[in-house]
């Protein structure tokens, strides 16, 4: 694949035969080579490996290219500049494995789209850090969820395709499920509870889903399925492990296409993306730090490390970050994740509200809440903003765009006034005619327009004279 050094598992590069002798004996053939791949990724897996054929990842200056070399393929001249491999994670016993990844990866590399992860200029100047998005938002359903939903969907049985399946999902879940469910023709049911936005319960109808409306949260809505759907598999949305592998698979698009990333970014709700994301760094590139951000008010990733095991967080409110929103993480994902990320911190609504706003101005992208928390933790101030972050390449997930127009406008609003550029005041003026115009004009001088003004004149208990402007 153009000479280039391919980069294995325990962040191992071997060159291409054509340049180096095979790994192993110094007679070791190529079909032998291959042979050894295939017992390394069985099945698709192997596949996987033969894609990840690219630059070594510069662990130095920028632009070195940095060869790790068993000890039958170093010479003499290579003894001094070899660089020892990083240790690989530990990522045996877990109920999802690095293969299931690499099938997962195989299985849907039709069915859903590779997006691009692009450096953004103008993020990367603000933060002092080399910002690459990775925009899963380009989905056709405009979120990372068709990942794990085309991979569970494609791997189920014949009896299972034939029963359907269902879920409980406000949004993104549903929707991917409901997308792929038809592309299959999976019959798909969705509970959805009653506060869920009506354009994404009619985008899923459109898509052919059978849509119930029950419940005041997704709690409800799933018990209402496993009671009157028992026949059908229920598709957990951030906790199946064919869901936390195909979430996985967004972790082998971004070490393509940004080799030398030092850290990689993910929000964190149910935890089944960071599950998967860091499952698969952990195996290709250890070396790489995985951060998680999810939002103060709901922290419930944090609350899990901190018990030992998944229970809810002390604080559970509605967020900007309403994807996010899991008051307990998923059991089987926690397993999976909680000794293979780095770190996690937590970001206030405000911060969430400035990314979303960062992104339209800077990137002209519309994100929900949830997709922008983790470039939430990058920004000025936030938790991520440190000197050892700063000149690295970190790769942020951008992982959902599903934001309601109405919302959006709330959003930006609290942005604005998060950065100062949007404000209120009130000032008592003479209630006499000219009075709002000198105040006006004021403000004209000092370059700023009025978005909103209102008169208060029964509660002024001074001069009946003057009446109160609230701007």
């Amino acid at each position: 694949a153009g000479g280039l050094p391919r980069l294995w598992p325990g962040g191992k590069v071997l060159p291409p035969a054509a340049a180096w002798r095979p790994c192993g004996d110094p007679g070791t053939s190529s079909a032998a080579l291959e042979e050894n791949e295939s017992d390394l990724f069985p099945d698709e897996g192997r596949m996987i490996a033969a894609r990840l054929q690219r630059p070594a990842r510069a662990l130095a200056p920028v632009g070195r290219r940095v060869r790790y070399m068993s000890s039958a393929t170093k010479t003499k001249d290579d003894a001094d500049s070899a660089v020892p491999p990083p240790p690989t994670a530990d990522t045996s016993g877990k109920p999802v494995s690095f293969e299931d990844i690499s099938r997962a990866a195989y299985r849907i590399r039709k069915s859903v789209r590779h997006t691009p992860c692009e450096r953004s200029h103008v993020l990367s100047e603000l933060t002092g850090a080399n910002i690459y998005l990775k925009k899963d938002l380009m989905q056709f359903t405009g979120s990372f969820k068709e990942r794990g939903a085309s991979n569970s969907l494609r791997s189920l049985t014949e009896e299972e395709r034939a029963n359907g399946v269902c879920a409980a999902s406000a949004g993104n879940h549903a929707l991917a499920l409901a997308w792929h469910g038809a592309q299959l023709g999976v019959p798909v049911t969705v509970a959805m509870p009653t506060v869920a936005p009506l354009t994404k319960v009619s985008r899923c109808r459109s898509f052919g889903a059978e849509v119930i409306i029950h419940g005041a949260h997704i709690g409800e809505a799933k018990a209402f399925l496993e009671r009157e759907r028992p026949h059908q598999r229920y598709v957990n949305g951030y906790d199946d492990p064919e869901i936390i592998a195909g979430a996985g698979t967004m972790a082998i698009e971004i070490l393509e296409q940004v080799p030398n990333a030092d850290a990689i970014v993910i929000p964190v709700g149910g935890a089944g993306l960071i599950a998967g994301v860091s499952l698969a760094v952990k195996t290709l590139m250890p070396a790489v730090k995985v951060y998680g951000v999810e939002p103060d008010l709901c922290a419930s990733f944090q609350a899990a490390l901190d018990h030992g095991s998944p229970v809810a967080p002390d604080l559970v409110k509605p967020t900007l970050a309403d994807g996010l929103a899991v008051p307990v993480v998923g059991p089987t994902s926690f397993e999976v994740c909680h000794d293979l990320v780095d770190e996690t911190v937590s970001v206030p609504e405000l911060m969430v509200a400035k990314a979303v706003l960062r992104l339209v101005e800077a990137e002209k992208i519309i994100c929900e809440g949830g997709g922008a928390t983790g470039l939430a933790g990058l920004l000025p101030g936030g938790p991520l903003d440190r000197p050892e972050l700063k000149g690295k390449n970190i790769v942020v997930a951008l992982c959902g765009g599903n934001i309601d127009s109405t919302v959006l406008g709330r959003v930006i609003d609290r942005g604005l006034a998060a950065d100062g550029r949007l404000v209120r005041f009130v000032s008592t003026v003479s209630d006499r005619p000219g009075g709002i115009a000198e105040l006006t004009s004021t403000l004209s001088e000092l370059g700023a327009s009025i978005k909103d003004i209102y008169h208060e004149r029964a509660w002024l208990a001074t001069s009946v004279e003057h009446v109160q402007v609230k701007c």
